[in-house]
């Protein structure tokens, strides 16, 4: 056996990547799920050139949404230039021959591992969200047959008792990313594992989310203006990070998510985790303009 006997003569593919069946089913059940708020539709997650649980989900409904004026931002962690953000964004233009971007308002559609941009989306712009995990419900109902008869029964008294043993147990909430969110009032997602600061911004936006996971071949969304609202009790308090205090050491912003870099000396600086976002405070000081942003101050506005 040789490598030469293994590879093909060059064909060509469909456009973006995907064949169009593939396309017509991602599109159904992403229309499925823009009715039902929240609610986990089924796909065939196809194959593509990527280890499932790296983004497959997130990849394939960016190809299938994209068109060669589609400008794409990829990001994982906040970061542009991470490994997995570069390449699912150069595999995307390759396919697609679509234009990218590392400004979040210029992008048209946006995929991200982790995080939202800091900047408020407009309502012609698309979030793709990467989801390993789709089912809240796992930790508590591991079988999944039992968990989605929950769901259609709207029990999740299991969710509420397990907020409940750690609020008794260590005086809070544990539960820091994918934090257990109820949509339009019916259904109990989990929003991709974006840290708690992330999650208010998915409440009332303008924006069109899409959240899809390939590994587990689930897909769920939310609609532009939808109530999204933390699993809370009514006498405790949802709670971001505290990171309102802590200023950037690169950009020398403040008020936003910042990742923690362990110093030599055993101290800690912070950087800001939205990388554009960074990069924009550092040129404002150049003139150039940046977007309004979710938090104020450290502060989410009612």
């Amino acid at each position: 056996m040789t490598l030469a006997a293994l590879t093909k003569p060059w064909e060509a593919m469909s456009y973006g990547f995907l064949d169009g069946s593939a396309k017509r089913e991602l599109r159904r059940k992403m229309l499925k799920s823009v009715a039902v708020p929240g609610c986990q539709m089924p796909y065939a997650s196809r194959e593509v050139p990527m280890a499932r649980g790296w983004g497959t989900g997130g990849l394939q409904v960016s190809l299938t949404l994209v068109n060669p004026q589609t400008r794409v931002k990829v990001i994982d962690q906040g970061a542009d230039d991470s490994v997995n953000a570069a390449s699912i964004r150069r595999f995307i233009a390759r396919v697609a021959n679509t234009p990218t971007t590392t400004d979040t308002l210029k992008a048209d559609l946006i995929q991200s591992r982790h995080r939202i941009p800091e900047e408020i989306l407009r309502k012609d712009q698309i979030l793709v969200l990467q989801v390993p995990n789709p089912e809240p419900l796992r930790p508590v109902q591991p079988n999944m047959s039992l968990a989605r008869q929950m769901h259609a029964d709207a029990d999740y008294g299991r969710m509420w008792l397990q907020l409940y043993e750690q609020i008794v147990r260590s005086g809070r909430v544990m539960q820091a990313a994918a934090y257990p969110s109820l949509v339009h009032g019916r259904h109990v997602m989990t929003p991709s594992p974006i840290p708690r600061w992330d999650v208010p911004k998915l409440n009332m936006a303008e924006h069109l989310t899409i959240l899809s996971a390939g590994r587990e071949k689930r897909i769920f969304a939310v609609p532009p203006f939808t109530r999204v609202e933390p699993l809370v009790f009514s006498d405790v308090p949802y709670r971001v990070e505290e990171h309102g205090h802590l200023t950037c050491a690169r950009s020398g912003t403040t008020g936003f998510f910042m990742n923690e870099i362990p110093q030599d000396d055993g101290s800690s600086a912070f950087e800001v985790s939205d990388s554009a976002w960074g990069v924009k405070t550092i040129r404002a000081r150049e003139g150039e303009t940046r977007g309004e942003t979710w938090y104020k101050a450290g502060e989410m506005p009612e």
